[in-house]
């Protein structure tokens, strides 16, 4: 019998604060080659939407995520990602669970965004979410499970509210002053440059959620190659890029240091990708965030410095959260499969 997870026994299972531990172990299990992780393959159903075929491998398991990206969904009062998360045993292939992926997806997203606000951002930062869907919610929840003042900015100035309210967490007055916070997490569909060039304050941390598929972008290119960069699936720190007098806010030799969740993904279909097909950027000036975690790779130098986080969201990420779920499939009363 095969124990499902629908979406409320995955959230009940694995509040914030574990999802959080979870996906530090795994990019630190990543980064050291213990776990394992083949290329995301798309499915484009262009314009509508894609779907993603997301395996990976580690502590014993093996995970499949089948999900789908459909924006317009919730103008037809669908969810935008859909799906399951297949987890199997690694020593003889049978299937152990199935959980929600949207779910996981969530969870696992708002986990990645917190994790590196904190590793990479100032301490005791006021942050800010823009974007309050489903994701974004996930992530304002996970800094106020961490005990972290928090607000959010959505195009919907209702449903940001109304997130508030059942979150705990305040409201910004406008974009810009969610944009100007000390930490912002970015979580939108991905068509809207929010950072164009020269916007970034130093000191400033951004964790970049939104621009995880081909055309999506949350940043300027020009924002991105100003300075500094870094990459959280890098082996080696990066390189200075040549600032102009004219770039960026403030102090404009402040250097920005970018970090992703993986460098092949990131360098394809996050933020970075745009820089890369314009040779402005190379693996040699990103170090991935797992580096940072597991203590070979540097991080902020300086109160100064601009970090900026790329994520495109990591096969590895859902079988932690899969993983971290089983954990406590005893504890809850699952409908099961007779396979």
């Amino acid at each position: 019998m095969v124990p499902v997870f629908a979406a409320r026994h995955v959230e009940a299972a694995v509040p914030p604060e574990r999802a959080l531990e979870a996906v530090r172990e795994a990019f630190i299990a990543f980064a050291r080659g213990e776990w394992s992780m083949p290329p995301k393959v798309y499915v484009p159903a262009y314009p509508a939407g894609d779907f993603r075929a997301m395996p990976s491998l580690g502590a014993g398991h093996a995970a499949l995520k089948w999900v789908t990206s459909f924006p317009g969904n919730p103008a037809r009062g669908l969810p935008t990602v859909t799906g399951l998360v297949l987890l199997s045993d690694a020593s003889d292939g049978s299937l152990v669970a199935v959980l929600d992926a949207g779910a996981v997806t969530a969870l696992r997203t708002g986990a990645a965004a917190v994790l590196a606000a904190e590793t990479l951002g100032h301490a005791d930062a006021r942050a800010a979410v823009v974007g309050a869907g489903v994701n974004g919610r996930a992530a304002a929840r996970t800094f106020v499970a961490r005990g972290h003042d928090v607000m959010l900015w959505d195009v919907d100035e209702g449903r940001a509210r109304e997130a508030a309210e059942q979150l705990g967490a305040g409201v910004a007055g406008s974009r810009a002053e969610a944009l100007g916070a000390d930490v912002v997490v970015t979580v939108t569909p991905g068509h809207e440059v929010l950072f164009p060039a020269g916007s970034l304050r130093e000191g400033q941390h951004v964790s970049l959620m939104g621009a995880d598929g081909p055309g999506k972008a949350e940043i300027a290119v020009e924002e991105i190659v100003r300075t500094h960069v870094f990459c959280d699936d890098w082996e080696k720190p990066g390189s200075e890029i040549t600032v102009s007098p004219e770039a960026g806010a403030g102090n404009p030799a402040a250097r920005v240091r970018l970090f992703a969740d993986d460098w092949e993904q990131a360098s394809h279909n996050g933020d970075l990708a745009k820089a890369v097909e314009a040779e402005k950027l190379t693996r040699e000036d990103v170090t991935q965030l797992g580096d940072v975690l597991a203590g070979t790779a540097p991080g902020r130098q300086s109160p100064d410095d601009i970090t900026l986080f790329d994520s495109t969201g990591l096969a590895i990420q859902d079988l932690a959260i899969a993983l971290a779920a089983m954990g406590c499939a005893d504890e809850l009363d699952l409908p099961t499969l007779d396979l």
